[in-house]
């Protein structure tokens, strides 16, 4: 199902828009951290950029297995991107939760500033963690895509 769109191979399609709108999600979660007043203006455009990246990375996943059907195994590169999906989720969840707070939803935890405190450290863990693992991904797929010819090419020289 995820294999080519208009005879081109999918998946570094959907990896482009992932690799956009994670990272924005995962500074968008630090500044609504550094910058609270942020949240009231700005929170649901990052939980929303963060479930728009979260939905895709299962499509990129299977449109990266097509895609090794047609070229081959990218090595590392397959497992570290299996596990993408488990470091966008606590993303995710932790930029509704920043929303929630902002926003009294929760009324009981808002009046707490530990609890909000506590939202906002897991949501530095959470945030680094991910970034990290799209780091790893993104320079594994770099390498399997175009380690070969890029560094074959600047020996030649």
């Amino acid at each position: 199902m995820f294999d080519t769109i208009n005879g081109l191979p999918l998946h570094p399609l959907i990896v482009h828009a992932v690799v956009v709108l994670l990272p924005l999600s995962i500074l968008g979660v630090l500044a609504l951290v550094i910058r609270p007043r942020w949240r009231a203006r700005y929170g649901v455009l990052v939980a929303a950029c963060a479930l728009i990246a979260t939905i895709l990375i299962p499509v990129a996943t299977q449109s990266g297995e097509s895609l090794e059907k047609r070229v081959g195994d990218p090595g590392r590169h397959a497992h570290l991107g299996d596990q993408l999906l488990w470091f966008a989720i606590p993303v995710l969840i932790v930029a509704v939760a920043l929303v929630l707070v902002e926003r009294g939803v929760t009324d009981r935890i808002a009046r707490r500033p530990v609890a909000g405190a506590v939202v906002s450290v897991v949501a530095v863990v959470a945030a680094v963690a991910a970034g990290v693992q799209v780091y790893r991904v993104g320079d594994s797929g770099a390498r399997a895509a175009w380690g070969d010819q890029v560094s074959g090419s600047a020996q030649g020289k």
